[in-house]
């Protein structure tokens, strides 16, 4: 496997995420606490399964990230705030605190 990876079941990923765009919102309002569970890498930051809220696809990139933090490797649960909504591609965008 490559060092960057993007779910077999990707496409449906992204389905389920449009699909559930507005209640992900609601659920997840800016400065919401998160944790999830990485499902995607790829150079620029991660992509997560958000805890509690399982269509709804968070993008933690690695701008966003704290000075040294690594990118987190697939399966690895990590923690972080909800910056912000992208709704051209239905993600959150996570910041990483641990």
């Amino acid at each position: 496997m490559s060092e960057y990876f993007w779910p077999e079941d990707g496409i449906d990923v992204a389905r389920r995420a449009k699909a559930a765009w507005s209640a992900s919102c609601q659920a997840l309002p800016i400065g919401t606490l998160v944790t999830g569970r990485v499902i995607g890498r790829q150079p620029f930051g991660v992509f997560l399964r958000i805890d509690g809220v399982p269509d709804a696809i968070g993008l933690a990139e690695i701008t966003a990230m704290p000075a040294g933090f690594e990118l987190p490797g697939m399966g690895a649960e990590v923690a972080g705030e909800v910056i912000w909504h992208v709704e051209h591609n239905h993600q959150v965008k996570i910041r990483i605190t641990s």
